[in-house]
């Protein structure tokens, strides 16, 4: 029973669910057994992950459950395994999902069973891509999830679905397109598509930055970076409750995760090289977003604009090339994906009563909802970055690790931390503080048991991980090290020959 094939289980076992799904009828009792079968898919299938945890040994910095099938001849294998770096990003995932399916409940009332079924699919793409240790596979997981995202914003989103969608699907195909070239050419240069096997090749000096450049451009947009950021608020805005929740807590992953895999174990010189860039880049990010956020008319849109700002912390984090520097950045993902998905639900309670996103439409809502008021405040707070709360340790590590590379960089980064108390502070006291006005306000009742039974978890993870962060660095800091050592190897000849 040992070695039983656990991470294939809960990477497919959300598609069972959709077998389930696709025999339930198109009628109301078929809507509310679609929720169902749905929300048993996603818990079964975290439970199922749990064992991961359990079973995962945080000293190794090797792969571990590994599973490796011959697929494609002599081109791509079924290679599956996890590291410190990836399992926490898995988890993260097969948490948020039920979280997603629970949110929905009462939103969704125009054909859930192909809603839930598009959840279920992206579910399992978003684990294949955190697992893939085989660079066909990890590209059809990679663009794989484009294919549900795309029909979630666009079926089930707001009036400008469509445009948002089509605006989404195509910068991140764009991007795509480059990494597929590159993927081909270090096949041909390699003879492999094997992970484990690339993460230990030398690719020549001359092709390094093109990789370097054509790997970038997809985990640039994906993250995303400025200035291919502009997709994501749109997306965003037009997306349901729940379709915000998982593209800010995991899709927005799936950049960070690229860089950490790829661009800085298999192209170190080159990373080395344009690290100015992507400071810059970063930079840049925190700063004007935050400045942009603070001039936003809509809730879900200056989320979306401080989650383009958070996520300048993590390239900024992974590229200084240090050990706080990199632990912060998979620290300040798993975070943002807790606090992100948090803060896109606390819009969501407030959409569901009122139908509206503007901040003009609230005001006082503390004396009618004084709960979600706190629970508001509490995510406010931990995406300022307060310490005691998960956003604190993240920005921490982060700006640390800058710190020891360019003094500079962090203390303009700084800045992003100033700027992020300005515009959350000033939504929160818009929202919810102040004298109840406005008419339509009136009757706005507070959050019910499933609200808040949603909110929980979120609450205890922001929390525990902000006073105790010990067990996701703990996890990962193997794999960290052993990342860095093989990085500063690979510069050693490079730091050799400026010496002469």
């Amino acid at each position: 029973m040992a070695n039983w094939p656990v991470l294939s289980v809960t990477t497919f076992l959300p598609l069972v669910g959709v077998l389930f799904l696709a025999m339930l009828r198109q009628d109301e009792a078929g809507a509310r057994n679609a929720r169902w079968v749905a929300l048993w898919s996603t818990l079964v299938t975290f439970g199922v992950s749990l064992n991961l945890v359990w079973r995962f040994d945080p000293s190794s910095p090797e792969f571990q459950f590994v599973e490796k099938q011959p697929w494609l001849a002599g081109f791509g294998t079924y290679h599956m395994g996890v590291d410190g770096i990836s399992l926490p990003l898995v988890i993260l995932t097969t948490a948020i999902m039920p979280i997603c399916i629970a949110a929905s409940w009462r939103a969704i009332k125009l054909r859930v069973r192909e809603y839930m079924i598009a959840f279920l699919v992206l579910e399992t793409l978003m684990i294949g891509t955190f697992s893939a240790l085989d660079l066909v596979l990890f590209y059809l997981f990679f663009e794989g999830g484009l294919i549900p995202m795309f029909l979630i914003i666009g079926v089930w989103g707001g009036p400008r679905r469509v445009y948002a969608s089509f605006k989404f699907f195509l910068y991140t195909l764009a991007g795509s397109v480059l990494m597929l070239l590159a993927i081909m050419a270090m096949y041909w240069q390699s003879g492999t598509t094997d992970i484990t096997v690339l993460l230990r090749h030398a690719f020549p000096r001359d092709m390094q930055p093109w990789l370097w450049f054509a790997f970038f451009a997809s985990f640039a947009v994906k993250m995303p970076m400025w200035p291919v950021h502009t997709w994501l608020p749109d997306a965003h805005v037009e997306a349901p409750t729940a379709g915000s929740v998982v593209l800010a807590a995991i899709l927005l992953k799936m950049g960070g995760y690229g860089f950490l895999r790829f661009s800085l174990p298999m192209f170190p010189v080159a990373s080395h090289d344009f690290a100015p860039l992507v400071f810059a880049l970063s930079v840049i990010a925190i700063i004007y977003t935050s400045l942009v956020a603070l001039v936003q008319q809509d809730m879900k849109k200056l989320i979306a604009y401080s989650s383009v700002a958070h996520m300048g912390f993590v390239t900024m984090g992974i590229f200084a090339a240090t050990a706080q520097g990199v632990a912060g950045g998979i620290f300040q993902m798993v975070s943002h994906g807790v606090v992100s998905a948090a803060l896109f639900l606390c819009v969501g309670v407030v959409y569901d009563r009122m139908h509206s996103r503007e901040i003009s439409t609230y005001g006082g809502l503390v004396n009618r909802m004084p709960v979600y008021a706190a629970v508001f405040l509490l995510f406010t707070m931990a995406n300022v970055g307060l310490p005691g709360t998960s956003g604190f340790v993240g920005e921490f590590m982060t700006l640390l690790g800058t710190f020891k590379v360019n003094i500079t960089v962090a203390t303009l980064a700084t800045l992003g931390v100033i700027l992020s108390a300005c515009y959350a502070l000033w939504l929160y006291r818009k929202v919810v503080l102040g004298k109840l006005e406005k008419p339509a306000l009136a009757h706005i009742t507070d959050m019910g048991w499933r609200e808040i039974a949603i909110f929980t978890p979120l609450i205890v993870l922001t929390l525990w991980l902000g006073f105790y962060p010990k067990p996701v660095l703990d996890m990962s800091a193997s794999s960290v090290t052993a990342l860095l050592d093989n990085y500063q190897r690979a510069l050693a000849p490079k730091s050799a020959a400026l010496v002469k």
